[in-house]
């Protein structure tokens, strides 16, 4: 039996596609940028950002980590054309509330040895200071050699009580 959730997908998909005219789009980004933000529930990119369907590649996760991303921008650009990268993170994120060890001892608390094993050499990439992690993240995505040089790249924070972004300079 389905759940709820699973219910409530194949509901609002019909009411979707019962409308849907955009069968026609190409796979590269129109506009072609991609946007890595955090996965917080709070954060509506398309909105939020003004991104309409086919504008851009829009990459989500814990954090909004471009360490993370990393293998979908590479895709992103070398495949499918993209050239600037919009990074963008949010006060009160989840990844500002704990450390490696947090987690890790989560894990094992709640999953068992043989989980805390498998995860033991992870970073989760938890961070501190949200605007230095923002500069970290254009830091490491200017420095990657998987990152062409001719790639845009600029940080954002983006205020999750008042819809607003700013952008991050780099010191």
């Amino acid at each position: 039996m389905a759940s709820q959730i699973q219910q409530n997908l194949v509901e609002k998909n019909k009411a979707y596609a019962s409308s849907f005219t955009k069968s026609g789009l190409a796979l590269p980004p129109a506009k072609k940028y991609a946007v890595v933000t955090c996965m917080d529930a709070r954060i509506d990119p398309s909105s939020a950002y003004g991104i309409s369907l086919d504008d851009a590649h829009a990459i989500r996760n814990a954090g909004g980590s471009a360490r993370n991303a990393l293998r979908s921008l590479v895709i992103s650009e070398q495949l499918l054309g993209t050239n600037e990268i919009l990074l963008v993170k949010h006060p009160g994120c989840g990844m500002l509330t704990f450390k490696n060890e947090d987690v890790k001892g989560v894990v094992e608390k709640n999953l068992g040895s043989e989980a805390a094993a498998e995860v033991k050499s992870w970073d989760f990439l938890p961070f501190s200071d949200l605007e230095e992690a923002v500069r970290e993240d254009a830091r490491y995505s200017n420095e990657s050699k998987l990152i062409p040089e001719y790639v845009g790249i600029s940080g954002w924070v983006y205020e999750v009580e008042t819809g607003k972004v700013r952008t991050v300079e780099d010191r």
